[in-house]
């Protein structure tokens, strides 16, 4: 389309509500500053988290497996609140001002902690090996939640948004700016996974060693610098209008297919109620066929408007394309239950192994790595798994079987397999550091001989996994859900790695009610892990991993992918089949 304007985007409007025009809107520059955004919000989360349960046990003298679940729970909070900003971006703010509050949200809650971490008041006495350590109060606590759970806050609100605002500022429909999509969401990870790596090394390393008020207030000051960005970028934006909630979409299909399932569908699709244009049409399905009689027209179903034309109740009657998008959602299920596991295998990571590095030895010459510090590995294998699929199995996969690149299924798959043999590997590892821990008799508090190294494979395995399923399930969740719900399909995406937090928070409660009421002194999981078995929780994961795993391949074998490539240029192949498996 063009005018007067030049070149606009069809379904966009700049900052005053006009056409946007492809030369003064949207971008890589507009893209990037969106991206500071997410980097400094990575920053913020990820520096706080890997390095948080050695403050509760350190600092605020709580036991093991209570410090495991406070980090679980603040980022099992975290993912779940981008259901609430997903359903305020769609229904009242928009992408732009959503990101906007929740950016200043977290500023509050990192400015918050900072305070919390550097005021005596707000901690308890310190305390030496040997002597009786008094827990943090209740006030204390009360305190750390509340700058906790505000940047829970900030981080949902943010991620709901930061993905698909970025993917705004390119036209779907213009073949070179596509392309320059495609591209944006493959650095997207990129970046969110530099942004980890500036938390693991940098930020752990000034909170152990210069304090962590400041390295939480380099956090506010960040967040302060990437807001004062985002906003400067206003006027090049290219924004979409709310569509509304596909919440309210989808109850609606549910409660007339609820409404009308006595009654029986006609022999033929033609007579089932479509108003929706031919362009815009979604082909009719077999799967759900009950959710197909909310499409029966009935008497009743239309209301009068007040010129006379009849209009059908959306909470009487609703068309095959709306049904269908329903049905879309309802596929992805299976899969998404599926995938939880991993991110429960993931919460390992940033706790139980940060408390194991923490016991043992981990100098290079006189430098001390710090034990939150270690998952630098775990960003490492991330970032080479990227680099080695995109140069070499993604060519090599060309030439063998004619497709660009494992599909999304395939990667999510592997991902799981990966999680399930990193399990295993950090119950060997537990194992062997056990071991030695027994071995050191005469003081179990003081650093073990033996080198934290021991620990890398763990890290190694599962960050691998995650670069395999976090695309996938991205590539997943945005290609194979309706375009109006894109939004509500990254929230449903982002629930299973709350999800998989909350699990593993449930997990640690159970097997410190069992195995520590058996009779076997504090159970697999002491308050001092050197008076435990943390190598048994860890093959109880390994086990669980590789049930879900079977499960997956079941889900992955019945669902029928939507026709098309993906949005990622790591996720082009149509899905899981058969063939993909042989």
């Amino acid at each position: 389309m063009e005018n007067k304007g030049g070149w606009t985007v069809a379904d966009a409007v700049d900052y005053k509500g006009r056409p946007a025009e492809k030369s003064k809107t949207g971008g890589w520059i507009p893209a990037a500053l969106i991206l500071g955004i997410e980097i400094v919000e990575r920053l913020s989360t990820m520096g706080i988290a890997v390095n948080l349960v050695t403050y509760l046990m350190e600092t605020m003298h709580l036991p093991s497996s209570t410090s495991a679940n406070i980090v679980t729970d603040f980022m099992g909070t975290s993912f779940l609140l981008s259901l609430l900003g997903g359903f305020l971006a769609d229904s009242f703010l928009g992408r732009f001002k959503t990101i906007a509050a929740f950016a200043v949200v977290q500023m509050l809650g990192t400015g918050s902690l900072a305070l919390a971490t550097k005021l005596p008041g707000l901690r308890p006495p310190p305390c030496h090996h040997g002597e009786h350590c008094n827990p943090a109060s209740g006030f204390q606590m009360t305190i750390l939640y509340i700058a906790l759970y505000l940047i829970a806050l900030g981080t949902g609100g943010l991620k709901s948004s930061v993905s698909g605002f970025g993917s705004d500022q390119f036209d779907e429909k213009d073949p070179k700016e596509k392309s320059q999509m495609a591209y944006f969401f493959n650095r997207f990870f990129f970046f969110i996974s530099m942004g980890t790596l500036m938390a693991v090394t940098v930020l752990v390393y000034m909170q152990d060693e210069v304090g962590r008020s400041w390295a939480y207030g380099i956090c506010t000051v960040s967040m302060v610098v990437a807001i004062v960005l985002f906003l400067s970028g206003t006027k090049r934006y290219r924004y979409k209008k709310s569509r509304g909630s596909p919440v309210v979409q989808i109850l609606q299909v549910l409660a007339v297919a609820a409404r009308k399932r006595k009654m029986d569908l006609p022999q033929s699709i033609a007579y089932l109620y479509e108003d929706s244009s031919e362009g815009l049409r979604v082909d009719h399905t077999d799967q759900f066929r009950l959710l197909d009689k909310a499409a029966i027209v009935a008497e009743g179903d239309f209301d009068q408007n007040l010129d006379g034309t009849a209009v059908p109740n959306p909470w009487r009657l609703c068309s095959v394309t709306k049904i269908e998008e329903v049905k879309m959602m309802v596929r992805l299920l299976p899969i998404w239950a599926t995938t939880i596991i991993f991110w429960t295998t993931y919460a390992q990571m940033i706790t139980f192994s940060v408390e194991q590095a923490s016991t043992m030895e981990r100098t290079i010459g006189t430098f001390v790595i710090p034990a939150g510090s270690l998952t630098v590995f775990f960003v490492a294998a991330i970032l080479v798994t990227l680099a080695v699929y995109d140069r070499a199995i993604m060519p090599l996969w060309k030439k063998w079987k004619g497709k660009p690149g494992f599909s999304n299924l395939q990667r999510m798959a592997i991902g799981l397999v990966m999680s399930t043999v990193g399990m295993a590997a950090a119950a060997l590892a537990e194992q062997k550091r056990l071991s030695v821990a027994k071995s050191v008799t005469h003081n179990y508090n003081k650093t073990l001989p033996i080198s934290v190294f021991f620990l890398v494979p763990q890290f190694f395995l599962v960050g691998s996994g995650e670069a395999f399923i976090y695309t996938g399930q991205l590539d997943f969740f945005l290609t194979q859900s309706p375009k109006g719900m894109k939004t509500m399909s990254t929230g449903l995406f982002l629930t299973t790695l709350s999800l998989g937090f909350f699990v593993s928070s449930f997990l640690v409660s159970v097997v410190k009610k069992v195995t520590g009421s058996s009779g076997n002194g504090q159970g697999w999981l002491a308050d001092n892990i050197n008076h435990g078995r943390l190598d048994c929780f860890y093959w109880l994961l390994a086990v669980l991993s590789g049930i879900n795993f079977v499960v997956y391949m079941v889900c992955a074998l019945w669902f029928k992918p939507r026709k098309g490539k993906g949005a990622l240029e790591m996720a082009d192949g149509k899905g899981f089949s058969v063939e993909d498996n042989c």
